[in-house]
Formats: C-alpha cells, structure tokens, sequence
C-alpha cells in the first residue's frame, strides 16, 4: 500500500525545477536586468538581438548556477531557515550526488554561451565564476555578505556591456555600481526576513550587521541608486521619457523605505518589495530604451 508521504513527494524533474528555482521566476529576471540595462545602453537602444538573446540565456544559466552552488553549501543551513527548509537538498528531496550533476550542467550551458563573446567578455565570464562558487561561504565569515552577491550581480553589466562595445567606460562603471547598490537594497531586504533565523543558525547578513539602522540603509542604497542614475541620464542627455522612468522608479524606492521605517517589521510585506524591484528594473530599463533615442 503506498503511503500518503509517497503519493505526495514530488518528481526529480519538480525538484530539479525547484532547486533551479525556475517556479520563483522574480529572481531570475532581477538577475538578467542589469544585463539588459548594459546592453541596450551600450547598443544605444538598439543592440543586435542574437546577442540579446545571449545575455538572456547566460543569465538564466548563470542564475541556476548560483542557486545550485548555494542550496549544495547551505543544505544544512537551509533546512533550519523557515524559508528555505523546504529546498530540494535541504529537505533530502534531491542527493547531493544530483546537485552536483546539476551545477556542472548549468555552469557548462553558461561556459558554452561564454565561447560566443569576445575575449574581455570570456575572461569577465571566468572572473564572475569564484565570486558565485563562494558567495555562500561569506556569510560564515563576511559581515555582509549581501555585498559579494552584489559584486556578482555587478559582472552582469560588465559582461553585457563589453560584449557589445569590447570595453568597459565611465558609464559602464556608473551603471555597475548602480547594480551594486540596487541589489545591496533589495537583498538586504530579502535579509531582513530571515533575521531572526540566521541569528539562531548563528550566520551574518546585512540585515544583522545594520541592526536598528537597516531600513535608513536600505533606504540610502536605494538613493544612491537612484542618483547614479540621474546622473547616467544627465550626462547622456537621455530624454523625458528615461525622466519619467527614473521619476516611477524613485516614487516606488521612497514607498519602500517608508514601509521599512514601520515599527513592527512583523507587518512588512518583504517579498512585495522584493518583487517591487523587478518592475522597477523593468521600468527603468523601458526609460532606457526609449530614452536613449
């Protein structure tokens, strides 16, 4: 007779997804976003579209890369976090063996699209690689770990930008340490929710290292985002429409840090605002299409 458990215990293929974590699909197009705000500002708006198609791809696989690397050194973190205890290797749904096999795929697909770039872009590539193997590892022994998935998140404008121009500029440097602090805002928020948590597993974030002053932090990374972009537009002499995108952009960042402000943290919304941040990358990805013209 088969037990309930059985009936209920999902397919290799479920898991393998969720250990892609290809069923939350808001982070993986927060990592493919400042690929595409590199690529369309450096192509001016109108990069070739098989190398757009490029940028997607790498990202996605090296998006499924750094969640597998991550779910193989924290399994047995993960499965005394509330949040991430029903992972597929913290929750034995998936061998360790399968993980393996499963990030030496997706690093090969990643590796694969690499080969199509130029030679600064490959090597930008192989650079990103120990950033992403070891970012796990910070949080045991880095305050802020936040900052190195930043600085990973940060290759991704590298990568796309040089890929089309075969160098790395002032803007693409402004627009890098935008992602930087965009990405120190919203994962120091995703922190924020599992606080409580990592100070019993006994693991750093930023949420932690801030303390009382984490939402003013957030808060700061989100305006300095927000003027490096006004600068990117300034000196570019982007168009009205890129001001109306930074306008949405900046409206919604100051919405946030409002609600981060709340006395009880118990009712802030993290995951809303986790997911606020892909729409604000997209906006400001259209003000950057269309107002680079």
């Amino acid at each position: 007779m088969t037990s309930s458990t059985e009936v209920n215990k999902p397919s290799t293929i479920e898991s393998v997804i969720k250990l892609l974590r290809w069923d939350k699909p808001s982070g993986r197009l927060i990592l493919m976003i400042p690929a595409l705000w590199a690529i369309f500002m450096a192509g001016e708006g109108q990069p070739p579209i098989s190398l757009v198609i490029i940028v997607i791809l790498g990202s996605l696989a090296t998006s499924a890369t750094g969640c597998v690397i991550n779910d193989l050194w924290d399994r047995n973190i993960d499965d005394k976090v509330e949040r991430t205890k029903k992972r597929p290797l913290a929750s034995r749904e998936l061998s360790v063996k399968v993980g393996i096999v499963v990030f030496f795929i997706s690093l090969g697909c990643a590796a694969a699209l690499a080969f199509f770039l130029n030679p600064l872009s490959f090597w930008l590539c192989v650079a990103c690689v120990p950033v992403i193997v070891f970012y796990p590892l910070a949080k045991r022994v880095f305050p802020i770990p936040q900052l190195v998935l930043s600085i990973a998140w940060g290759f991704a404008v590298l990568i796309s930008w040089s890929a089309l121009t075969g160098n790395l500029t002032n803007n693409t440097w402004i627009l890098w340490g935008a992602t930087v602090l965009w990405t120190l805002g919203f994962d120091t928020v995703y922190a924020m929710s599992d606080k409580k948590d990592d100070l019993q597993v006994g693991i750093n974030s930023s949420a932690i290292f801030f303390g009382d002053f984490v939402g003013d932090m957030v808060g700061l990374f989100f305006a300095l985002t927000a003027g490096l972009f006004d600068y990117l537009g300034t000196i570019n002499g982007f168009n009205f429409f890129f001001g109306v995108a930074w306008a949405i952009a900046v409206i919604l960042w100051v919405g946030q840090y409002i609600e981060l402000r709340q006395y009880n943290q118990e009712l802030i919304n993290y995951n809303g605002i986790f997911g606020q941040n892909v729409i604000i990358g997209f906006i400001l990805l259209l003000g950057i299409i269309i107002g680079i013209r």
